[in-house]
């Protein structure tokens, strides 16, 4: 590869990692092309990528973003996981795999501008999804505002119908006055 292609491919890495949720670095060492086949088509049903990269260019693209929190990382063959969405489908599917492929290692893991180890990944692998997530705390919100609402609703009531058996009885006393 001459330096033109380098660099083009240098420039290409920067644009696809500047705007990332959640990057892993693993190790592949160990896995056959079957296997890496497997993890790379079972991460793009979530549309997140997977590449072979050399260390020293993706140090290169990595200038200027966040990934440059993992260059300590980017040693012998390196493969990196981008997810530019939510990053608990990442987290899922390699820790899954590497619990079916032991080869595979997860060395480092960056989600949304924190390097986190990849025991914490586990965590964040156990998550419900965002969408699940949403909607716990909507339901956690609305049975407050349900109770709330209902009693308003009641006190309403309580003084409509005090009020209305006030005017019952101004009536029956000019009736009974006339």
């Amino acid at each position: 590869m001459n330096r033109t292609e380098k660099e083009q491919v240098i420039s290409e890495l920067h644009k696809r990692v500047d705007q990332f949720k959640a990057v892993a670095l693993t190790n592949y060492r160990g896995l056959n092309v079957e296997q890496m086949t497997q993890l790379r088509r079972r991460l793009r049903e979530e549309k997140i990528s997977y590449n072979v990269v050399k260390n020293t260019m993706m140090k290169l693209a990595a200038k200027g973003t966040d990934l440059e929190k993992l260059n300590d990382y980017f040693e012998g063959p390196t493969a990196v996981a981008i997810s530019y969405g939510d990053p608990i489908p990442l987290a899922k599917i390699l820790t899954e795999f590497e619990k079916t492929l032991p080869a595979l290692e997860i060395r480092a893991v960056l989600v949304e501008g924190r390097v986190i180890p990849p025991a914490e990944m586990k965590s964040l692998a156990s998550m419900p999804p965002r969408e699940v997530i949403f909607a716990q705390v909507l339901g956690g919100i609305q049975t407050p505002a349900g109770q709330l609402a209902g009693t308003v609703l009641s006190a309403i009531q309580q003084v409509l119908g005090t009020l209305q058996a006030r005017a019952d009885q101004l009536t029956e006393s000019s009736g009974a006055e006339s």
